[in-house]
C-alpha cells in the first residue's frame, strides 16, 4: 500500500510568539528551530520579518536547517501592485525558500476590516501569490477566519481559495481564527473545498484551541483530505492557543487510520525524543511542565490505584494505550495511602528492586507511608522521597554524608541604589569521608535579586561536598510548591521540590514541618540524594 505523505508545519515562533507572556530572544529562536528540525518538521515558521527587531534579526541569524523555512507576511494592500507594496518586500528580503502570505477570506472582514470591496481582496491574494511565485518562492496562503467565512458566505470563501492555488500557491491552509469550529463542520467543509477544485495535497489545517478542539479538529481535517497540518510546541499561541504539535505527532504516528496510510519524516527514534523537545520548550520559558498533558506528561502513565497497577504487573495495556517509551516517558506506579501490596512491589521493581512477597519490610512500609501521610506527606507527587523510604526500611541505602547543622538568616539592608532590600544567607555544615565541609551562600542572583531562604539554603547545601560534587554540579531545582495541611497554630507545611539534570531526568520529593525551612530542606537533601543514588555514587 503506497502511503501518503502528510507535511508538518510549525509556528512556535511565530504564532506561538504570540502567547501571552512569551517573548523569544534570538539565540532561543535558533535553539527552538534546530530542535524542531532535529525531530523531522517539514516548515518552520520563522516570524514576521520587518514586524518587530527581534524578528528581523532572527532571519538574519537563522540556521540552516533540512525543514523548509518560511517567513509570513500578509497580502498586499488595496492601491499598490504587488512589486511596490513595501511589506511584502519585507517578507521577501528575508530571503527564504518558502514565504506564507495571510489574507481575509471573511467577507464581513474585507469590508469591515480592511475597508476594501470583496472584488479588490480577491485581486490582493492572486496578485501577491503570483509575486512570491515569480519570485521562486514557494507560497502559502493563510486563508483567516475561514471557517467563520465559509459559514457566512461559501461562494465568496471558496473564490480567494480558489485565487490563492490558482495563482500558483503550493498551499492554501484553511484556518479556523476564532477556534470557534467543531470537528463535524471540519469535516463537511474540507470536503466542500476539495469538492470546488483544490486536491487535499495542495491544502492544509490550522486550528485553535478555543473550544479545547484543535487537536480533534486537525485530525478530522486529515481524515478529509488535507496533507499539511500547522501546529505549535506545547499548545503555544494567542488566548488559547494553537494546535498541539506534541500530541498531534505520537497520534498521527500510532494511531489509526493515520499510522497505516500516512507517512511524515518523523522517524521513531525522534519520536522517543517528543517528551524531550516538549520539556525542552518549557525550560526556555521557564515554565513548570504540565503533568497531565498527553503522551509527554509527568502523568501520562501514572497509575495510582491498587486495581490498576495489579493489572499493569501482568499486562500494561490494560491501562496505557500505547508502551510510554515510544514517546520517551515513563510509566510510574505512585505510591500514597490507598497503596496496597501491589502497587508496592510494582514500583520497587520499577526501582530495580526484586523483593518476595513474603518480605517482612512490605507492611512496614505500607505502614509507614500511611503514617506520614497521616502527618502531611504527599508520597503520589514525589516518587524520589518514595524510593529513599523504601531503601532504607529495606536496608539498601547507602550514607553518602551527614549534615551536622544548618542556619539560614534573612537582613533587611539597603543596597548600592539606597533602597532597602532583602539578603538571604545560609550556612550548612555536612560531614564527608569523615571530614567536616562548612559552606556559605547568598540568596542574591546575577541581577541583584534576592531569591529567597530556599535558594540560598539550596546552593550552600550544593556548594561542596567533596568527592561527590561532580554527580550535583548539573542538577537544578525547576519547581517550588508549598501546601500548609493543617490550619491555625496546628499548622503544617508541606513543600514538594521538583530537580533536574543534564540528562533531562525529573524528580520529585517532599519535605513536611510546621517551619517552612525545615521543610524545605529535608526535600532538597532528598533531591540531592536521589541524584546520587540514580547516577551510581559510592559512599566515600
Amino acid at each position: 500500500m503506497t502511503l501518503e505523505r502528510l507535511y508538518l508545519y510549525d509556528t512556535t515562533l511565530r504564532d506561538g510568539q504570540q502567547t501571552a507572556g512569551v517573548q523569544f530572544s534570538v539565540p532561543e529562536k535558533v535553539e527552538i528551530a534546530r530542535a524542531l528540525d532535529a525531530v523531522g518538521i517539514d516548515y518552520i515558521e520563522g516570524g514576521w520579518p520587518g514586524a518587530n527587531p527581534t524578528d528581523s534579526e532572527f532571519f538574519d541569524a537563522r540556521p540552516q536547517t533540512r525543514a523548509t523555512f518560511t517567513a509570513f507576511g500578509m497580502t498586499k494592500r488595496a492601491g499598490r501592485s504587488a512589486a511596490n507594496d513595501d511589506v511584502l518586500a519585507g517578507v521577501m528580503n528575508a530571503n527564504t525558500p518558502a514565504v506564507c502570505l495571510v489574507g481575509k477570506t471573511h467577507d464581513f472582514h474585507v469590508t469591515a476590516a480592511l475597508g476594501i470591496t470583496l472584488d479588490e481582496n480577491l485581486e490582493n491574494i492572486r496578485a501577491s501569490v503570483a509575486h512570491m511565485v515569480a519570485q521562486g518562492r514557494e507560497a502559502l496562503f493563510d486563508a483567516e477566519h475561514f471557517f467563520d467565512g465559509y459559514k457566512a458566505n461559501p461562494t465568496y470563501a471558496l473564490d480567494c481559495c480558489l485565487a490563492a492555488h490558482q495563482a500558483g500557491a503550493r498551499w492554501v491552509v484553511l484556518c479556523d481564527t476564532n477556534g470557534g469550529t467543531l470537528p463535524g463542520e471540519i469535516t463537511q467543509i474540507v470536503g466542500a473545498v476539495i469538492a470546488a477544485g483544490i486536491p487535499g495535497d495542495h491544502l492544509g489545517i490550522h486550528c485553535h484551541d478555543d473550544t479545547g478542539n484543535a487537536v480533534a479538529g486537525s485530525l478530522v481535517a486529515i481524515e478529509a483530505g488535507v496533507r499539511q497540518v500547522q501546529g505549535t510546541l506545547n499548545g503555544l499561541g494567542e488566548r488559547c492557543g494553537n494546535a498541539n504539535l506534541i500530541s498531534l505527532i505520537p497520534t498521527l504516528l500510532l494511531k489509526e487510520p493515520f499510522a497505516s496510510t500516512l507517512e511524515t519524516a518523523i522517524s521513531d527514534e525522534a519520536l522517543a525524543g517528543i517528551t524531550k523537545l516538549s520539556r525542552k520548550l518549557d525550560d526556555i520559558l521557564n515554565r513548570v511542565p504540565l503533568r497531565s498533558a498527553p503522551y509527554v506528561g509527568a502523568s501520562a502513565f501514572t497509575h495510582k490505584a491498587g486495581l490498576h497497577a495489579s493489572a499493569i504487573l501482568k499486562d500494561p495495556s490494560t491501562y496505557e494505550h500505547i508502551e510510554p517509551a515510544l514517546v520517551g516517558n515513563t510509566r510510574l506506579i505512585p505510591m500514597s495511602n490507598q497503596a496496597g501490596q501491589s502497587n508496592l512491589r510494582a514500583r520497587l521493581k520499577s526501582m530495580g528492586i526484586e523483593v518476595a512477597r513474603d518480605h517482612p519490610a512490605l507492611p512496614r512500609i505500607l505502614d509507614l507511608i500511611k503514617e506520614r501521610e497521616d502527618q502531611g506527606y504527599a508520597y503520589d507527587g514525589a516518587q524520589a522521597s518514595f524510593e529513599l523510604l523504601a531503601r532504607a526500611e529495606l536496608g539498601l541505602l547507602p550514607q553518602f554524608f551527614e549534615v551536622k547543622r544548618y542556619k539560614v538568616t534573612v537582613e533587611r539592608r539597603k543596597n548600592r541604589y539606597d533602597q532597602m532590600v532583602s539578603i538571604s544567607e545560609a550556612v550548612v555544615v555536612v560531614k564527608v569521608a569523615g571530614q567536616k565541609m562548612l559552606s556559605v551562600s547568598e540568596s542574591m542572583d546575577d541581577q541583584g535579586h534576592d531569591r529567597g531562604p530556599v535558594n540560598a539554603l539550596s546552593k550552600a547545601l550544593s556548594k561542596d561536598l567533596g568527592p561527590y560534587q561532580a554527580y550535583i554540579d548539573d542538577m537544578k531545582l525547576v519547581d517550588f510548591r508549598v501546601r500548609i495541611t493543617q490550619g491555625g497554630t496546628e499548622a503544617v507545611t508541606r513543600v514538594i521540590i521538583d530537580s533536574e539534570d543534564g540528562a533531562g531526568r525529573r524528580w520529585s520529593t517532599v519535605g513536611v514541618s510546621p517551619n517552612i525551612v525545615d521543610a524545605s530542606f529535608e526535600a532538597l537533601l532528598d533531591a540531592m540524594i536521589w541524584k546520587l543514588l540514580r547516577d551510581g555514587a559510592q559512599p566515600a
